[in-house]
């Protein structure tokens, strides 16, 4: 023996058999779902477009303009362009409007039903917010965007009824000043996520991009599922939605390329905090796990200063908001919605 350890794994092995019929059954590509093919399959369905966004003035504005004039104005496909501004202190809101979205403000949304903060609280009320029967999340710090992202996404659900939930998948370089990785994006998502998706939902291995933000789905089933409201909604969704519905309900389709602001090292290790206690949550919600004990929301990090090293704790507990559809008056604004049929 020579001392050199066994790799973890052996490269190059096939998926399972189950992940690959999925990927062959449910795998395509935006260049598949051209806007001309989904406004004849479009028939009365209503459709909007969601853009949670906290301080993205330089880039929201852009992605408005996108939609509206490829799919609103040169082909009526897309019914309303939602902003929801979740406490921005920049121009977000004026941008975002200038550009042709509807803005409304986080907190103007359900008032009564208290402030809490994350993504998840921006795309939770979002489903007040608008009218469609299917919705399209798009990040708002995008750069590079094109309308084909919208349409991508829109083609399962447009032209296969049994298609509840469409995430997007693509390449992800990583962005820092003068560095440029090419596929250097996605940290939380390889380190975190992936590992724990193959460890206990091995069926949804071939989601190539778990915590990617544009996604879309059907209102009549992301109203009756729970939204995680910090940085685990995206899996907290993802992993209901194939509860509820099983994996057929889900589909995939490439988008391209994604290029977008890359946040900090500590930014990273909060946010991977939160998806493992999503995780957790949803292991044992699934009845895939029966825990002894609560597990702890605090991280504990330490930085080098003048006398040593401190140690800063944060809690990186998720909060979460319930199924809409279990909300008082969401019945009652559904049925005098214009988007409804």
């Amino acid at each position: 023996m020579t001392g050199i350890a066994e790799p973890p794994g052996r490269e190059g092995e096939r998926v399972p058999p189950e992940v690959a019929a999925w990927l062959a059954r449910r795998m395509s590509a935006a260049a598949d779902w051209p806007a001309p093919l989904l406004l004849a399959a479009k028939g009365d369905t209503s459709i909007s477009v969601v853009l949670p966004a906290r301080d993205e003035e330089d880039t929201v504005g852009a992605i408005v303009a996108a939609i509206r004039a490829d799919l609103v104005e040169r082909i009526p496909l897309v019914d309303e362009i939602v902003v929801i501004d979740s406490r921005s202190g920049d121009r977000t809101a004026a941008v975002a409007a200038a550009a042709g979205a509807e803005v409304v403000a986080q907190d103007a949304v359900l008032p009564g039903h208290g402030r809490m903060s994350g993504k998840g609280e921006a795309l939770w009320k979002s489903l007040y917010a608008t009218s469609g029967d299917l919705l399209v999340f798009v990040d708002a710090d995008l750069r590079e965007f094109t309308s084909s992202y919208v349409t991508g996404l829109l083609g399962p659900l447009l032209t296969d009824p049994s298609v509840g939930y469409v995430k997007g998948c693509y390449d992800r370089p990583l962005v820092d000043g003068e560095r440029h990785v090419e596929g250097g994006g996605g940290r939380v998502t390889e380190l975190v996520a992936r590992p724990l998706i193959n460890l206990h939902w091995p069926l949804l291995a071939g989601v190539m991009q778990p915590l990617g933000g544009e996604y879309a789905g059907r209102r009549a089933l992301l109203e009756r599922l729970p939204f995680v409201t910090g940085y685990g909604v995206e899996l907290g969704l993802l992993l209901d939605v194939y509860q509820d519905s099983g994996l057929d309900a889900i589909a995939q389709v490439d988008l391209g390329r994604r290029v977008h602001a890359h946040q900090s090292t500590e930014a990273l290790g909060a946010m991977s905090g939160q998806i493992m206690l999503t995780a957790w949550s949803r292991l044992e919600r699934h009845g895939r796990m029966i825990p002894l004990e609560p597990p702890s929301t605090a991280l504990t990090r330490f930085h080098r200063g003048a006398d040593g090293h401190d140690a800063r704790t944060t809690d990186v507990a998720v909060g979460e908001r319930p199924p809409m559809i279990e909300v008082p008056g969401y019945a009652a604004v559904r049925s005098c919605s214009p988007g409804r049929r």
